[in-house]
């Protein structure tokens, strides 16, 4: 949920978004539905790319499917709408902040990849190139296709491509559940 609330707050802000956002404008644009539908459409799309990639989804990747774009389209009905660059500004960074720390959360969760992300790892395993190019190759083709198609790009997809992996890096250190220690059971062993 906070993942779309994140995302909302993007659209809301109008000063560029994420990269698979981009391309769900500019879908959304094409088809009159609204953003956080297509998100779930592009969403199902994509898990189902994943059936040749031999990616098993968890109850993370199915749920993702369908919160984040119901989330996202939940916030935009709440958010008002703004035009004060004093007040879009704020709107971008709080979006972005809290995209970090629901990625933060969702990996920590372990209840399986996202659907986008599964198609970057499916890719990098069937392929044997590295997760880095895979990742940048399908970011930049959502970026242009979404752009192309009338979806938002600007200073807020720069500071995103910028600021999410610190972010991330951040936030799954402090949602990280701590490993058992080495040689010690989780449960106890003496008999009650």
């Amino acid at each position: 949920m906070l993942y779309g609330a994140s995302s909302a707050l993007l659209v809301a802000a109008g000063l560029g978004l994420e990269p698979w956002n981009v391309l769900h404008q500019g879908l959304a644009e094409l088809t009159g539905l609204s953003i956080g539908a297509v998100s779930i459409i592009v969403g199902a799309a994509v898990l189902l790319l994943w059936i040749p990639l031999r990616q098993r989804p968890g109850l993370g990747t199915v749920s993702n499917v369908f919160v984040v774009g119901l989330a996202m389209d939940g916030t935009l009905a709440l958010v008002p709408d703004v035009r004060s660059l004093a007040v879009r500004v704020p709107l971008m960074l709080a979006g972005i902040a809290l995209n970090g720390v629901a990625t933060g959360l969702y990996i920590a969760a372990s209840f399986g990849p996202g659907p986008r992300d599964g198609l970057m790892t499916g890719l990098h395993r069937r392929t044997g190139r590295s997760v880095r190019l895979m990742r940048t190759a399908v970011e930049v083709t959502v970026v242009v296709t979404g752009f192309v198609l009338g979806g938002t790009i600007g200073v807020g997809t720069l500071l995103y491509a910028v600021a999410i992996g610190p972010l991330v890096q951040r936030f799954l250190r402090v949602f990280a559940v701590p490993a058992a220690p080495a040689g010690r059971a989780v449960v106890a062993t003496a008999t009650p």
